[in-house]
């Protein structure tokens, strides 16, 4: 039992070391993406459908960061599901 207890102790230190480097990006790109926002909502020289298409790359990075995180956390999931069930003791 004690090397389930590894491979499942290994495997959440993972999923919690990406977890936390996750979040700290997303910080990041979130206070970015608002002061660009602030610096667009100033700039009156750029034209609507300049801001139009920045919203719109801020929507898709968005919907593609959450893929990204939602299938690193089902691989590790899965990871972990056959790492465990494969160990006979």
């Amino acid at each position: 039992m004690e090397q389930k207890q590894f491979v499942k102790g290994v495997i959440d230190f993972q999923r919690s070391a990406f977890e936390k480097g996750f979040d700290a990006i997303v910080t990041l790109q979130d206070q970015a993406e608002k002061m660009a926002t602030a610096f667009l909502g100033q700039a009156t020289w750029i034209p609507e459908e300049g801001k139009g298409a920045m919203a719109e790359w801020s929507k898709i990075y968005k919907k593609g960061r959450d893929d990204f995180k939602k299938a690193v956390s089902d691989g590790y999931t899965k990871a972990e599901s056959f790492l465990t069930s494969s160990i006979n003791i």
